[in-house]
């Protein structure tokens, strides 16, 4: 069984295939919360149950970081993760309706059908020391570039001489008062 989510910061919508195309069931809509992600694991459920499936892959676009918080779910509950490329959505999308509108109902279709023409990668997702080691870079990388601004700041004013305050003068044609 493939599923289709679309995300969206505060809700998500998602769509069921098998892996003919054929749709099991209709638009399912919950939140980005805990409370939400219960709902879509017993509408999983239910699904299978219904349908008598029992392997799960769920493909989504990514969008921003909304699907970080599902995708950890996910992991924890052991159900296959993917990505489709958001460029493959935007030009698939229309070859069903011959109009490349976006709405919540066609975008997780879209996406589903890609996961089953195995259009789909999967996500890397650090964990343990390696997710620090991620964090650790990116502080870096913000401190880096912080300073470096820091610098060209330094470069472009120069405090003003002979006063107690911390006034900056361009020194672009300015010269600090004596």
């Amino acid at each position: 069984m493939v599923i289709g989510i679309d995300f969206s910061s505060e809700t998500h919508y998602a769509r069921a295939f098998d892996w003919r195309g054929l749709e099991l069931s209709k638009v399912f809509k919950f939140e980005s919360t805990s409370y939400g992600f219960e709902n879509f694991s017993e509408w999983l459920t239910e699904i299978c149950k219904t349908n008598q499936k029992d392997n799960i892959i769920i493909g989504a676009e990514p969008t921003g970081h909304y699907w970080f918080t599902l995708a950890e779910y996910l992991k924890e509950h052991d159900i296959k993760f993917v990505f489709v490329n958001p460029m493959h959505v935007k030009r698939t999308k229309e070859l069903d309706d011959n109009h490349p509108s976006k709405n919540d109902r066609k975008d997780p279709k879209v996406i589903a059908k890609l996961v089953i023409e195995g259009r789909y990668l999967i996500p890397y997702i650090p964990e343990d020391i390696y997710a620090e080691l991620r964090i650790m870079n990116e502080n870096r990388m913000r401190i880096n570039r912080d300073s470096l601004n820091k610098s060209k700041i330094r470069t472009h004013y120069q405090p003003v001489q002979g006063s107690d305050l911390y006034c900056l003068v361009r020194m672009k044609g300015l010269e600090p008062p004596r």
